[in-house]
Order: structure tokens, then C-alpha cells, then sequence
């Protein structure tokens, strides 16, 4: 790619984000659109609806990144929780890293990859210039100057070893202050308990009653055993539906919408009055729902939550193994009562399995499809290839901008079109892999984003030319480093495009949210406004995550083989720092709290990060002629290792567990609060399935009043 195929990207990007920017800015302010821009304050009901018109609406304005910025993390931390603070903490520990990286990159090693003469391009004018002249590649072979670059390794490993330590630390000194300052929570006092041996004619709820009793007396609480609720759920949500549906048709006054045939898509069938029909529809399925709920008696799954009088007790039968056999009686943490995935939890050992492996086996077939997008992308940036597989193509391929556009921009808007489809299929899979949370879910599709991101985005797309189909070379180990440092500088310039169009067009773009935009205007447009409650969507770190730290990926990877990247990545982390801030403060709420649990993850592949660089610097200074460099640059990787081995020893467990010194503390400052003995009660039903306490479905005009069933057994 030429220097004016990157401004053109750059041009484009950038009228992009001013054009995204400056709408927001006006579209926030008017009333219509509260729901779309400030969904979480409108359901809190602290957005002001003002009506009237005043000239100040249709002025562009930047008072939303002085809002944004104010809050201290310590107001973030209490208002919002602990997983809001660590998503914030992943850009500023970005902005540090590439603040140092930047200027080591910009001021030492970009003039001396410009100086070098090993590619021939000194005749060309500036905008022909091609990329590479400002990439390692350009200094000559055995050259002194790559020193430079060897101690700049170094340095910025020493850099972000350091800043991760001190990030670890920091979080897990956050991760105690917030335990103390929490309110006793139910799941504090709750472990889960799977495997349970139910001999013929006994009940789950009595042998969990039975067992508990009998070795655990002093601590044992309640238990609540789970059931299988599948089919309620399912009903409950077409209940649900129905009742918008039937809310929205009486609030419409059109009469002449409410009559058509009750047969397949209103074509056949009897003609019906609407809203009679829906309104018995309704009724049966509210029948349904209550005769569901009163057949679950026998419907146990062997499994329960079992909560004890004290944090400490809990703790204890977690990590101790409960019987001999260590595949009966096992016990995990239990989830919150509020993030707990009803619908799948039930799924009998042999299901679970099953589903684990078809997932497994289907990210493995999404993989290797998407290599197809990756082949067209790259066919894009290499304009020879793209002319002989398009030859009637050629004529317009002349034109400099047309060049410009296709090499410098096209790539990574279709590249980042494909991606932004991978998210939701990772949450749909990881649904039904059989966690029992929605944190665990969105954990777990965080994880495979990453790793599909990593491998598409990064090195589908750096060796995709000759060294992918040397499969034997690739598979030997020797020659990976070598592989490597031939193929990844090459890609470059399309890294660049890419960070460009992905994170400032795509952090603008998320400002801006375009989809629930339409989405609300066509609601309006076509659906009177009615008084439903809101729906704030919740803060999506499967999807942001893994984006944030490809791009730590592309920067660590890059920072002494093309610097040229460094300064637009610190823009996309300045940029995203505010508005990821804007968007928790207006726009998503929180469904969990997993107390700092996404920071292992990022901490992780910083250190895969930065051994990926050095693999690739032996590789390059191989090639290079200075093997003395590649032998000195060894100990890096081996160091950096090290340090990842102390860290997860020294911080690890923290995220895993609480330390008995913390829950001792804890349950003897509560001990003897007066509140303790109502949260007792609540502890006692806090984890019954919701489906089974909602008495509002099952008819608003029933004459049953019986209580619905209770499978709590109490010490």
C-alpha cells in the first residue's frame, strides 16, 4: 500500500467519525430519541423528557465528553460496579502502554527504518511512497541500527511487564475494598451442588435436607432444588409477547387493523376480531402456565443451591470434596440469583456434553469459512491479483483514486463487516454449552471471540499468502519464528487500514448507534407511543473485550516492525476511553457483577502479545543478518513467561476465591446487625426459579389462589 491509498483510508475515516460525532451530538438532545441514546437513565427515570423547542437542540455540541469524563472511578465503582471500573482500567493500562510505545516508536524508530536504503523507493514522490519504506524491512541487512530496535524490545517488555503488575495489584486490592463495602449478597452464602445420588422413592429436596443436616448442622441454612423449567419458561416468554402485542392493538385506535383470518399469516382461516382472539389465546396460555407450574413436583433435577448461615461455611464446603467418590456431591460457586440461565440449567451431564462438543466442533467450521472473506480481502490489497481474477476490472483500476479507495479502505470495511457478525453467534453457541449464568456465557464467548479475532483477523490475514500453504514448514516449530518474520511485516499497511477503520469508525459508530436509531424512528413512525419499559441493553464485554485487545495485539506486535501503527491505535484508545464512558453513564446497565473476573483474561494475552513479538523479532533479526541479536533476545520470552507464572501465583487465586481471612472478617462485622435475620428469610427463596414464584401469569381472572410450589427445605 502507497502513503496516499493510507491518507485516503485515513480521509475517509476520519469524515466518518466527524460525520458520526456531530450527529450525536444533535440527535441526543432531542426528546424522540432519549430511549436510544440515554436508555439506562430513562428507565431510571432520570432523564428529563423536555418537549419544548429551543435553537440549542440543532447546535452541535461537546458537552456530552465533559459528562463523560467527570466521574472518578471511585463514583464508577459504586454506581456501576466492579466490572465497569476493570473495562475502563483495560484502556488506560492501553493508553500507558502506547503512550511510551509511541514515542519510542515515532521519535527513535520511524526516522530510522525512513533512513534505511534496503528498499528502493528514494525516487519516488511522497504520496507513491510505498508503506514499507517505514518499516524495519527498510533497514539494510547486518545494519548497526537494528540494535536500536533490540534494546526498544526490551524496553517496552520491561515497560509493559511492569505496568501489568502493577495493574494486577491494583485490581486485586479493588476486588477486597469491594467485598467489604458489599452488602451481604445471597451468593456469598450459596454454593451450587451437582451430582446429587437419589436412591428410587426418595426426593432430591429430602436427601439434600438429609445430607446437609447431618455434616454440616452449626452452618447449614435452606436449600433450593432445582427443577426442570424448560417448557415454563418458553411459555412464560410467549405470554410476554402476547401481552405487548395485545397492549400495542388496544393503544392503536385504528378499528380497521383489528379484524383478519386467524390462519397462516392472516391469509386463511376464519375472519376474527383481533384482540378477542389474542385475549383467549392469551387466557389458554395462561392455563397452560399455571398447569406447568403445579406439575413440577416431580420434575427435580438432581441438583440444588445450598445457602449457609455464614460466608465462611459456604466457603468451606466448596473446596472440600464431599464424598469419596469424587463425581457425586460436587459443589461450585453459585451465581448470583439474578444472572442465573434458567432455561438451559436443567440439561441432564450426558446433553451438556454433547452440546459442548458440537459447539466446539462449530467454531471450528465458523473458523475455517471465514478464511473465505480473508481471501477476498486479501485479494483487494494486492491489486495484481485482483486484476488477473477480474480482468474487465483493469480499466477502472487505472483511476488513482478508485486504487486508492479499493487498496486503502475496502479491505478492512468488508473485513470489519464479516467480523461484527461473530459476537452474537459466539453468545448463541456459548448459550447453549451448558453454563448456568449469563456471566459464564458472556465469559466464554468472550474468550472464543478472541480467539477467532486473533486467528482471522491477525494471522489468517498475515499469512495468507504463500507461507499458508506450506503446511510443513508452518508445522514445524523451528521454522515458525522464520515464517513469521517473513509474513507479518508484509501486512503492515493493511494493519493500519484496518485499526482505522475498525476502532475510530467503529467506537464512533457505537456513539452513534445507528440500528437501534432506525429501530426507534421506525417505532415511532409505525406504532403510537405506548408506556412499555424500556430495554437497556447490557454492556456488551464479549464483543468489546476481545476487540480492545486485538488491537493491543496489533500495536505490541507492531511497535519496532512498522511504528507507523502506534499513533492511531493511542487515537482508538483515546477515542474509546470517552465514549465506552458515555455509553455506561447513558446508555448500558450491567446484568452481573463477576467482582473483576474479565482481568485475567486481557492480562493473559498481553503476555501471548508480547511473546509473539519476540518470536517474531529472533525470526527478523535472523533474516536480518544479526544473529547476535536473535541469540540476546532469546532470554525475553523465557523472562516474560516467568513473570506470568509469578503473577497468576501471586494475584490469581484472588479472583477465584475470597481468602478466609476476608469472609472471617466480613461475617463477624455482620454478626450482629439486626438486618441479618430478614436477609435470612430472603436467603431462604432468593434462589427458587423465578418461573415458579410468577403468579401473574398464570391469569389475571383465575379463581386459583393456592401457592405455587415451594421445594425451600429450612434447617
Amino acid at each position: 500500500m502507497i502513503l496516499s491509498a493510507l491518507l485516503t483510508s485515513v480521509g475517509i475515516n476520519l469524515g466518518l467519525c466527524l460525520l458520526f460525532f456531530t450527529l450525536y451530538s444533535i440527535l441526543r438532545k432531542q426528546p424522540g430519541n432519549y430511549a436510544v441514546y440515554a436508555p439506562r437513565l430513562v428507565a431510571q427515570r432520570k432523564s428529563e423528557q423536555r418537549s419544548d423547542f429551543n435553537l440549542e437542540r440543532l447546535i452541535p455540541s461537546a458537552g456530552w465528553i465533559r459528562q463523560a469524563w467527570q466521574p472518578s472511578e471511585q463514583e464508577l465503582l459504586m454506581g456501576f460496579g466492579l466490572d465497569t471500573v476493570v473495562a475502563m482500567r483495560i484502556f488506560v493500562f492501553g493508553l500507558r502502554v502506547f503512550t511510551f510505545a509511541g514515542i519510542v516508536g515515532i521519535v527513535i524508530l520511524l526516522p530510522i527504518n525512513y533512513s534505511g536504503n534496503q528498499l528502493s523507493d528514494d525516487d519516488s514522490d511522497l504520496p507513491d511512497i510505498s508503506l514499507d519504506s517505514f518499516s524495519i524491512s527498510n533497514v539494510e541487512d547486518g545494519s548497526n541500527w537494528l540494535w536500536v530496535h533490540f534494546c526498544a524490545a526490551y524496553a517496552l517488555t520491561g515497560v509493559v511487564c511492569y505496568l501489568l503488575y502493577n495493574e494486577y495489584g491494583y485490581i486485586s486490592s479493588k476486588i477486597i475494598d469491594y467485598f467489604y463495602a458489599s452488602k451481604p449478597l445471597p451468593h456469598q452464602f450459596t454454593v451450587l451442588v451437582r451430582g446429587i445420588p437419589v436412591s428410587v422413592g426418595d426426593s432430591v429436596s429430602e436427601k439434600v435436607g438429609s445430607f446437609f443436616s447431618e455434616f454440616y448442622p452449626t452452618v447449614y441454612l435452606s436449600h433450593s432444588v432445582v427443577r426442570r423449567t424448560s417448557k415454563l419458561h418458553s411459555l412464560i416468554n410467549e405470554v410476554k409477547q402476547l401481552r405487548r402485542k395485545l397492549a400495542r392493538l388496544k393503544l392503536n385506535g385504528n378499528a380497521s387493523n383489528r379484524h383478519k383470518r386467524e390462519g397462516f399469516l392472516g391469509i386463511f382461516g376464519r375472519r376474527v376480531n383481533v384482540i378477542d382472539y389474542y385475549e383467549k389465546k392469551l387466557e389458554d396460555l395462561q392455563e397452560q402456565v399455571r398447569m406447568e407450574q403445579s406439575s413440577l413436583a416431580g420434575k427435580e433435577v438432581p441438583a440444588a443451591f445450598v445457602s449457609f448461615k455464614s460466608r465462611l461455611g459456604a466457603a468451606t464446603v466448596l473446596h472440600i470434596q464431599q464424598r469419596i467418590n469424587p463425581t457425586v456431591w460436587v459443589t461450585e460457586q453459585a451465581p448470583d440469583h439474578k444472572d442465573i440461565h434458567w432455561v438451559f440449567f436443567s440439561t441432564s451431564f450426558l446433553r451438556r456434553f454433547i452440546s459442548y462438543v458440537l459447539v466446539v466442533v462449530a467454531c471450528i467450521v465458523i473458523t475455517i469459512l471465514f478464511l473465505i472473506p480473508v481471501a477476498i480481502v486479501q485479494g483487494l490489497t494486492n491489486l495484481e491479483q485482483l486484476e488477473t481474477w477480474l480482468p474487465f476490472l483493469k480499466g477502472i483500476l487505472r483511476l488513482a483514486f478508485i486504487r486508492q479507495v479499493i487498496t486503502g479502505y475496502l479491505p478492512s470495511l468488508i473485513l470489519q463487516l464479516f467480523v461484527s457478525l461473530i459476537p452474537p453467534v459466539m453468545i448463541m453457541l456459548s448459550t447453549h454449552q451448558g453454563y448456568v449464568a449469563y456471566s459464564q456465557i458472556e465469559k466464554s464467548a468472550c474468550i472464543k471471540v478472541l480467539f477467532f479475532t486473533m486467528w482471522n483477523i491477525f494471522f489468517a490475514n498475515a499469512l495468507s499468502g504463500s507461507a499458508l500453504y506450506q503446511i510443513d514448514v508452518i508445522l514445524d516449530p523451528k521454522n515458525i519464528p522464520r515464517v513469521l518474520a517473513e509474513a507479518v511485516p508484509g501486512q503492515a499497511s493493511f494493519f493500519i487500514a484496518y485499526v482505522v477503520t475498525s476502532g475510530w469508525t467503529g467506537v464512533s459508530s457505537e456513539l452513534f448507534r445507528l440500528l437501534p436509531l432506525i429501530s426507534n424512528y421506525c417505532r415511532r413512525l409505525f406504532c403510537k407511543k405506548d408506556d412499555e419499559h424500556v430495554e437497556v441493553p447490557s454492556t456488551p464485554y464479549h464483543s468489546q473485550i476481545p476487540k480492545i485487545l486485538v488491537f493491543e495485539l496489533l500495536g505490541l506486535t507492531y511497535f519496532f516492525l512498522a511504528p507507523l501503527i502506534l499513533p492511531f491505535i493511542l487515537i482508538f484508545y483515546c477515542m474509546g476511553y470517552i465514549v465506552y464512558r458515555n455509553q455506561i453513564l447513558n446508555v448500558y446497565m450491567s446484568k452481573y457483577e463477576t467482582s473483576g473476573k474479565f482481568w485475567p483474561l486481557v492480562h493473559s494475552s498481553t503476555i501471548f502479545s508480547l511473546v509473539l513479538m519476540h518470536v517474531i523479532a529472533i525470526g527478523l533479526f535472523t533474516l536480518k543478518k544479526l544473529p547476535l541479536a536473535s541469540a540476546l533476545i532469546l532470554p525475553l520470552p523465557i523472562l516474560t513467561l516467568l513473570f506470568n507464572e509469578y503473577c497468576k501465583r501471586r494475584f490469581l487465586p484472588l479472583f477465584k476465591a475470597y481468602p478466609a481471612e476476608c469472609l472471617i472478617k466480613k461475617d463477624k462485622e455482620n454478626q450482629n446487625e439486626p438486618t441479618m435475620g430478614e436477609f435470612y428469610d430472603k436467603l431462604a427463596t432468593a434462589y427458587e426459579d423465578p418461573a415458579l414464584k410468577a403468579r401473574e401469569y398464570y391469569g389475571a381472572t383465575g379463581t386459583n389462589t393456592s401457592p405455587l410450589l415451594r421445594d425451600t427445605g429450612t434447617s
